[in-house]
């Protein structure tokens, strides 16, 4: 076995210590303008996509900006009969749908919760429905884009509900973790993993109705250009296939969420409820809402290009993710048919530095936004804003990875700094 001992050995980071770490890269006063401007945004993007085109609208007097407004719309009976369905019909996939359980990464007291995995039967299970429910004419095919609109002001409307309940339960909860701010914990959360029974808050919205949701959507806006066009057009066919995969895959390895960020470290509040089923589904499907306007095609060469970006980014991503699943089931699991080289820290773990892993400490976020990039360039050059995706992604990627940089700093201390040192890149291995 290859492996680099460190003499400079730190003793383990008290809890306090990482926490400190993990809050240097919290939101802070940040919550107030994230809370005010992100659901506005959503309505603007969508606004924009469906009244202009997909390009920006900048009023230019109050009388335009209030006619902007007016365009927000309200719930209507539809969208609440969905939203409702939908919510309840996957909660209780969630709960009784086949799946093994499996235990999550130990807390901070050292035990662990089991989770249910049942994505896979899941994802798979509602789209055949939905798909009956649209060949027997119960559902119209474009019933999502019809309504996107309308089920937005609901499903926002119920996250508000959702986070004030999930606040309360924590504040009276004894695994709480408070600030003593109120509308900070709101916003951030009151408990790390908030559950009624063994159904989980945080993995069901992490999981489930945004990310499934997210390719119905696209396959709705497809449906939509087949009846405005009389066509579907090879980019929207690209983006649907693209995102549609990326969702299936991430439901066959769906034990693969037990290890992120989001899971592992962060409160299930407001930010986390808001992007799971508002901010995924409605601005992740971009790319799809500006091609339903724009049904061009792309040359040949370029269509060619696109596809082996994302299959590219789409090797490095989960070849990552599976050499660090691998290495950290079995140590003596060859990578590319030579021993892994890793370093054994003074907690007793051991931080993988060959591979993947040799060439940055997260190429897992590169592969990402190769992928986030080729879903992008269907959408041609013409616009900016079918373009928001990848810039989002990759502010909220560079930021993530600060923050994990802090955190195993925190943990890992002396043991830390010298990965740092073999492995020198962070996302981008040469550049960054």
């Amino acid at each position: 076995m290859s492996q680099r001992e460190v003499s400079a050995k730190s003793e383990p980071a008290t809890q306090a210590e990482l926490q400190a770490a993990m809050e240097k890269y919290e939101f802070g006063a940040a919550w107030l303008p994230i809370m005010l401007l992100l659901p506005p945004l959503v309505y603007y993007m969508w606004i924009c996509m469906t009244q202009n085109q997909g390009s920006f609208l900048v009023p230019k007097s109050v009388d335009e900006l209030t006619s902007l407004v007016k365009l927000v719309p309200a719930p209507t009976l539809a969208s609440t009969l969905f939203v409702s369905l939908w919510l309840g019909g996957q909660a209780l996939l969630q709960v009784y749908a086949p799946g093994d359980w499996v235990e999550g990464t130990p807390l901070a007291d050292g035990s662990r919760l089991p989770y249910k995995m049942n994505g896979w039967f899941s994802f798979w299970l509602t789209l055949l429905t939905m798909f009956f429910c649209c060949w027997m004419g119960w559902i119209p095919p474009t019933f999502l884009f019809d309504e996107m609109g309308p089920i937005i002001s609901t499903t926002t409307l119920f996250c508000y509900g959702l986070s004030l309940y999930l606040y309360l339960k924590g504040k009276a909860s004894s695994d709480k973790h408070m600030t003593g701010r109120v509308m900070y914990d709101y916003f951030m959360g009151s408990q790390l993993n908030p559950r009624v029974g063994r159904f989980d808050f945080k993995l069901f919205c992490e999981a489930r109705p945004g990310l499934i949701l997210w390719v119905l959507i696209n396959f709705s806006i497809a449906a939509k250009q087949w009846q405005l066009h009389h066509t579907v057009s090879t980019p929207m066919m690209l983006v649907c296939l693209f995102q549609f995969f990326y969702i299936m895959d991430y439901f066959f390895h769906e034990e693969a969420i037990l290890t992120t960020w989001d899971i592992k470290h962060e409160r299930f509040g407001w930010m986390l409820c808001f992007g799971d089923l508002v901010w995924v589904p409605f601005t992740y499907s971009l790319q799809a809402q500006y091609l339903l306007s724009h049904p061009g095609e792309l040359p040949t060469w370029a269509v060619l290009g696109i596809i082996a970006l994302n299959l590219g980014g789409y090797a490095v991503f989960r070849g990552t993710n599976i050499q660090k699943h691998h290495f950290s089931r079995n140590p003596d699991h060859l990578i590319w048919g030579k021993p892994a080289k890793f370093i054994r820290t003074a907690r007793g773990t051991k931080l993988l530095a060959s591979g993947f892993w040799g060439l940055a400490r997260h190429l897992n976020y590169c592969g990402d936004l190769m992928m986030a990039l080729a879903w992008c360039l269907c959408a041609g050059v013409s616009n900016l804003l079918p373009y928001f995706y990848i810039i989002y992604f990759t502010i909220l990627l560079i930021h993530r990875e600060r923050r994990d940089d802090a955190l195993c700093h925190a943990k890992y201390g002396a043991d830390w700094e010298e990965y740092r040192r073999q492995v020198p890149s962070r996302i981008f291995p040469g550049i960054y």
